[in-house]
């Protein structure tokens, strides 16, 4: 849908430029805790996932979630992830919305 919009002209480059980049950053943050999880090394603090979902990165967390079955069955986790990704989405859609997304990036592309 993300790149659907972006490709329509509806949203701005930049907002799927930065969705991409920190799902990939929540992605592999899921995926090491998990392997520390599992060999019971140090783990990732919930907090930073929760931080990186929520700065857009929330996609890559819910796939990586699903795949290797991690932070799918605590609750307060999934209530905090949920949450994460309200706020995101009312905040990039105010953003957008406001014109300051598009301000932003006509600033650092010339779009």
């Amino acid at each position: 849908l993300l790149a659907f919009a972006t490709y329509l002209g509806k949203v701005p480059i930049l907002v799927a430029v930065i969705y991409f980049g920190a799902s990939l950053v929540s992605y592999t943050m899921y995926c090491l805790d998990k392997a520390a999880a599992e060999r019971g090394y140090r783990r990732t603090p919930e907090s930073s996932l929760h931080l990186i979902d929520l700065l857009c990165g929330w996609p890559g967390g819910l796939v990586a979630q699903q795949q290797f079955r991690h932070k799918t069955a605590k609750a307060s986790f999934q209530r905090t992830f949920w949450m994460t990704v309200l706020l995101n989405l009312g905040g990039v859609a105010w953003l957008i919305v406001s014109g300051k997304m598009q301000w932003l990036s006509s600033m650092l592309f010339g779009e």
